[in-house]
């Protein structure tokens, strides 16, 4: 009997093996839609961003990127989705810092632990700034500060969230300066920005990219940078003004904890040829943005950074 040559019976043992133990066939990845979760409103920064790479993405993973909203609790209710969903690789979120921080620490019922969401990329920050309606008296941050201190609780200052950047803010702003406000939550920039606009409230703690856009309408009066913000040149730093008070959100994206490192890392690549493209950067520059390019490891090491920081910020602020 002829044998039958060496490369035919590898191939069919090969086949075999394949049949019988699927998980020894390496899996292209992707292979099907990825459902990208966005933790807060339509039109905020996140879905902004988010739409501005899903073409992108699609063209670099080859899928379908299918953008879906799961809000409420300050982004909570969609970061306790994601660390429940299946580790495969196929449902990512947007996430904020120090947004999934923050939670954790002051929520028992947060739904989700900040090393729950496995960081991919971060691509972008936004710095906080203090602003009230063109039409108010309040002219400078000393004025604002002073009649909140005569007038206890009575400016309203909106925000998105609680335990979010702006809440943080907000704590900060009190504990500095000795006056008391009322802080008002809503679930997230966009219509937290609609109310203040419409007059709702007396302030707000708010994105960059909303202060650029709406800066016919309104008056900055602080920035929280640790320089001036290059779109609105003319605004002091709070720190300038002569309270230590840095603030801003940091977004990327995340998936849940236990997903393979070669899964992250394809999509890590596609994030980060966005992030680093420079027509999206300029795109992102000319809309108060601050664009960024961070990878998975660089990004697990900034928020353990920040995780120490915020903890040790939260302990020294007792006026809650």
């Amino acid at each position: 009997m002829r044998s039958r040559p060496l490369g035919l019976l590898l191939l069919a043992a090969v086949l075999i093996l394949s049949a019988a133990f699927p998980g020894l066939a390496a899996e292209k990845y992707p292979n099907k839609p990825i459902t990208y979760l966005i933790t807060f409103d339509p039109g905020g920064q996140s879905d902004i961003e988010a739409r501005r790479q899903q073409p992108l993405l699609e063209k670099y993973l080859g899928v379908p990127i299918i953008i879906t909203y799961k809000t409420g609790g300050g982004g909570s209710v969609g970061w306790s989705e994601l660390a429940n969903s299946p580790a495969d690789g196929y449902t990512i979120a947007g996430n904020n810092i120090p947004h999934i921080i923050l939670q954790p620490i002051e929520r028992t019922n947060a739904g989700y632990r900040t090393e729950d969401l496995e960081p991919v990329a971060m691509f972008q920050s936004t710095p906080i700034g203090l602003a009230v309606l063109k039409s108010s008296p309040l002219t400078t941050l000393e004025e604002f500060i002073a009649y909140a201190k005569r007038n206890p609780g009575a400016i309203t200052i909106a925000g998105s969230g609680t335990y979010s950047g702006h809440h943080l803010a907000y704590l900060q702003l009190e504990k500095l300066t000795g006056a008391k406000f009322t802080y008002i939550p809503f679930t997230g920039a966009a219509p937290q920005v609609t109310a203040f606009l419409g007059g709702h409230t007396m302030a707000i703690l708010a994105n960059s990219n909303d202060l650029v856009q709406h800066q016919d309408r309104i008056r900055v009066l602080a920035f929280g940078g640790l320089e001036r913000f290059p779109a609105l040149p003319d605004v002091p730093t709070f720190r300038e003004l002569g309270y230590d008070l840095t603030a801003s959100i940091d977004r990327g994206v995340c998936v849940p904890r236990g997903t393979d490192p070669a899964r992250i890392k394809v999509l890590e690549e596609a994030f980060l040829a966005i992030a680093n493209d420079p027509a999206i950067r300029q795109q992102m520059i000319d809309q108060g943005f601050i664009p960024l390019a961070m990878g998975a490891a660089e990004f697990k090491q900034y928020i353990a950074e920040k995780t120490a920081e915020y903890t040790e910020l939260l302990q020294n602020l007792t006026t809650r």
